[in-house]
């Protein structure tokens, strides 16, 4: 009986480990890559497509917020495989202090952000393998304010704006009623927290100083380090608005999900639509199950269930049409 109950359970982990490696292997190559920026070093990786061509496209990557590695622990490479099939590479790299990368992401301000993006556009360009006419940008979240800064500076081919921010304070204030809302917090705590909020605007806005925040904050677990204020000190103000029309003429794909706590899309898609409309190249996409990072809400809601199909089916990670829409995007690029 225990030699039974042994080769059962051996045959049910085979099994699952041959279901692992087969939900996790991607139709991609993928390499190791450095680029320079002016004495400094990104490290990232670049996913080519397999389908034998000597050149592709390109879709160059930029993070939301926070300490991002360059698959954003594996949940890019669904997004990178529908860019594969869609006959496009992509590049992303570790955010600064990631993953073994020089320097700190919380050093950096939006402007920043670009020029690295810029450097590696220029890197992507004098590459023999990609084709310097078809390079894009992917940007999520926090890149809002990014993307229109390069835009600004490089005419791209196309842009993916997936949940993008348009004002950083509005963007904050969105963010915290929204959480406050799902959690159920009653009117007290609702009012309590807003007034917190606007004694820390208060600060930015005269530029205070850590120490100064610091007192502010007292006994409060919620506390930033110093890094963190000095990053939303130097970057509060940022709004991508004046910016936008950079975009005008550019093929851009608007993503916006139906449950977005992060960002108030309503805003964004006004704000998109105000500054692009007329030249005729903007395309909006809602997905109604899809929560901030476009993964289906119900699924992000659970933990179990997020590692479940993170590990056993990544690709249903996120919602319904969002990697076929992104793909057919491409596509229809020519």
């Amino acid at each position: 009986m225990g030699v039974k109950v042994l080769i059962t359970v051996l045959v049910v982990a085979l099994g699952l480990g041959g279901l692992l490696l087969w939900q996790h292997s991607y139709d991609l190559h993928e390499q190791q890559v450095t680029i320079e920026q002016d004495g400094h070093r990104l490290h990232g990786v670049l996913a080519t497509p397999r389908d034998g061509r000597p050149r592709h496209g390109l879709v160059v990557h930029l993070h939301g917020d926070g300490p991002v590695e360059a698959t954003h622990d594996g949940d890019y490479r669904p997004i990178w495989e529908a860019n594969a099939k869609a006959g496009y590479a992509t590049l992303s790299w570790h955010k600064p202090g990631v993953a073994g990368a020089p320097g700190n992401w919380l050093d950096q301000s939006m402007a920043d952000r670009a020029a690295e993006a810029l450097a590696a556009i220029a890197w992507a360009r004098a590459r023999p393998d990609i084709d310097g006419d078809r390079i894009g940008l992917w940007g999520a979240s926090q890149a809002g304010w990014v993307l229109p800064k390069i835009a600004a500076q490089t005419r791209p081919r196309f842009v993916l704006a997936v949940s993008p921010a348009i004002n950083w304070l509005q963007q904050g204030r969105h963010h915290l009623l929204a959480t406050l809302r799902a959690e159920g917090a009653t009117e007290a705590r609702i009012k309590a927290e807003v007034a917190r909020s606007d004694a820390i605007r208060t600060l930015l806005a005269r530029q205070a100083s850590y120490a100064e925040y610091a007192k502010a904050m007292g006994e409060d677990p919620n506390t930033l380090t110093p890094d963190h204020w000095r990053f939303i000190t130097r970057n509060h103000t940022a709004d991508a608005t004046p910016d936008l029309p950079a975009l005008r003429g550019i093929p851009v794909l608007l993503t916006l999900a139906g449950h977005d706590r992060n960002v108030d899309t309503a805003d964004t898609e006004r704000a998109y639509r105000a500054a692009l409309s007329e030249a005729g190249a903007l395309t909006v996409r809602h997905y109604p199950d899809a929560a901030h990072s476009l993964v289906k809400d119900s699924i992000e809601r659970s933990d179990v269930q997020l590692t479940l199909t993170a590990l056993f089916a990544p690709r249903a990670l996120f919602a319904p049409g969002f990697l076929t829409d992104q793909q057919r995007f491409l596509r229809n690029l020519g």
